[in-house]
């Protein structure tokens, strides 16, 4: 895409833009824009009346909101944030910020919403689109010098109301506004479009992954071979020779460090240990490590050695059950409770195969079925996992079963990493287009006619 740049610019005022166009001129965003939404205006109505109830995850990334959800307005008006038809609402809490979750609210019942108090209100003037302002609001400069001011510690850093208020960006006619908005409703729009495609491609890969590796654990390489019932519901059919045999008759279950608990005349060391934000969804996150002060005479309990299988106690329900093998990638580590460790006898089970049961389909059906869920999210326990009926070929089986799904989910990894950086560099062209079309470094008004 190649567009025109404005036909004269001019020194903005503000370091980060430098230059606008002549006709342009820069603001706070508080001379703008409400930044501090009154309730007064819906106390006055019957407690009865229905507004949207918009919780974070109701907010998308980029724009969009779940509106299924309704509640009455003597349950919302205190303890949620209120915003109406027109607002725009920004995650105001790390990282949704970071992800770009916001949105402009319209189409709510009754025209008007609540939602978490993690949410900043823009109520634009009659000077500024409120569009206009969305885009605004998902800008590359905007979200990172937001990020760079947030305040907090640890994982729970905020945007804070002055930097909403004191935030200086530069601003069109309300024509042009309007023009830049339709513009880039368009365009991104259909960059959307391609990324979905290519979303749907990565679910398309991910599911023949998971295909394959289903196939080669309960029905082992040879097409050909004798099958028998397994008596398992969720397993169905498996090669005549192999067993089935529960996950407690073939590995040691290790339960992790309980966090918090204060010890008083005991020897101490200082180590290393994974906290569930470590066992993501297909690897193992080790950037931050987190360290914990435990008696010496507990070490041994917590420790992990070479060839555990990690698996995380709840979560979605797409990563409940997924086995990670630990290969000592850190020295003397230990781990959280809410992340139990398989260790298998090596005379019955290798890691990598009981890895690959655990990822396959069944062994997600298996979790899934017996966990405890609620909404999105799911929970197992100890004894659930250790009554797991693992599918078993003889040790030769298992190595040459991972063997071969490793060599053929490698291809399939290849292509998914390929979709993968494709999808980050359309979101990267997205928000780069925002950027400049926002701040007057490329000028659309004929693009958007």
């Amino acid at each position: 895409m190649k567009l025109a740049l404005y036909p004269r610019y001019k020194p903005s005022g503000v370091e980060w833009v430098r230059e606008i166009p002549e006709e342009w001129a820069s603001f706070r965003l508080r001379f703008v824009a409400i930044t501090s939404v009154t309730k007064k205006e819906v106390r006055e109505l019957d407690p009865e009346t229905k507004a949207s109830f918009i919780p974070m995850e109701a907010v998308g990334e980029y724009g969009g909101l779940d509106l299924d959800t309704t509640k009455p307005l003597s349950e919302v008006v205190d303890g949620y944030t209120y915003f109406r038809n027109g607002d725009v609402i920004v995650a105001k809490i790390t990282p949704c910020f970071e992800n770009g979750k916001g949105a402009l609210a319209n189409r709510m019942f009754n025209g008007i919403g609540f939602g978490t108090t993690e949410l900043h209100v823009l109520r634009p003037s009659g000077n500024l689109d409120a569009r206009f302002l969305l885009y605004l609001t998902f800008s590359d400069h905007f979200r990172r010098i937001g990020t760079a001011s947030m305040f907090g510690a640890g994982g729970q850093k905020r945007i804070s109301d002055d930097f909403i208020r004191n935030f200086r960006h530069p601003v069109p006619s309300l024509s042009e506004q309007r023009a830049i908005a339709s513009f880039l409703d368009r365009e991104t729009a259909k960059i959307d479009g391609l990324v979905a495609r290519k979303e749907r491609l990565m679910e398309l890969l991910q599911e023949k992954r998971t295909a394959l590796i289903t196939r080669a654990v309960t029905r082992g390489l040879d097409p050909n071979v004798s099958m028998k019932d397994s008596g398992v519901e969720w397993l169905g059919e498996i090669p005549a020779h192999w067993d089935v045999k529960p996950l407690k008759s073939i590995s040691e279950l290790q339960t992790g460090l309980t966090l918090g608990k204060r010890y008083k005349g005991e020897a101490m060391t200082i180590r290393p240990y994974l906290r569930v934000a470590n066992v993501q969804d297909g690897y193992l996150a080790l950037n931050d490590i987190a360290e914990v002060e435990v008696p010496i005479r507990d070490v041994e309990r917590f420790e992990l050695q070479s060839g555990d299988v990690l698996m995380t106690e709840g979560g979605d329900f797409d990563k409940l059950g997924r086995g990670h093998v630990w290969n000592d990638q850190l020295t003397q580590c230990l781990h959280q409770n809410h992340i139990f460790v398989v260790r298998p006898r090596p005379s019955a089970l290798t890691s990598h195969f009981l890895a690959l049961v655990m990822s396959s389909a069944y062994g997600r059906a298996y979790f899934t079925a017996t966990a405890k869920q609620s909404t999105n999210l799911a929970s197992t326990n100890s004894t659930k996992l250790r009554n797991l009926p693992v599918p078993l070929p003889g040790l030769d089986g298992q190595v040459e079963i991972t063997r071969w799904a490793n060599r053929e989910t490698a291809k399939i990894d290849a292509l998914i990493a390929k979709v993968r950086q494709a999808i980050g560099y359309l979101k990267e062209f997205r928000t780069a287009l925002i950027s400049a079309a926002v701040t007057g470094k490329i000028d659309v008004r004929e693009e958007a006619s």
